[in-house]
């Protein structure tokens, strides 16, 4: 797998006021990340998780954290498919 790396510029004073090390915002980020790309439909679930650096399931039950319903783009392909 290839793996890219991307660098954004963080102000110190973002880690003070989150009261984060380098490493667990960055990992937070990340998550966050993959769960709005997810929630917008842009990842599949199985790409999210692989941005989060989780597995799929462990990837889904994070949803719960940021108030994101699981499969919801597969609700609404169902939906979709009644209409």
């Amino acid at each position: 797998m290839v793996v890219r790396q991307i660098v954004i510029d963080i102000p110190e004073t973002v880690f003070l006021a989150e009261g984060m090390d380098e490493a667990m915002f960055a990992r937070e980020l990340r998550t966050m990340a993959a769960v709005k790309l997810y929630e917008l439909g842009r990842l599949s679930s199985g790409k999210a998780a692989e941005l989060a650096d989780m597995s799929r399931v462990e990837f889904l039950l994070s949803l719960k954290e940021y108030r994101v319903f699981p499969l919801e783009s597969e609700l609404q392909d169902l939906e979709e498919s009644l209409a």
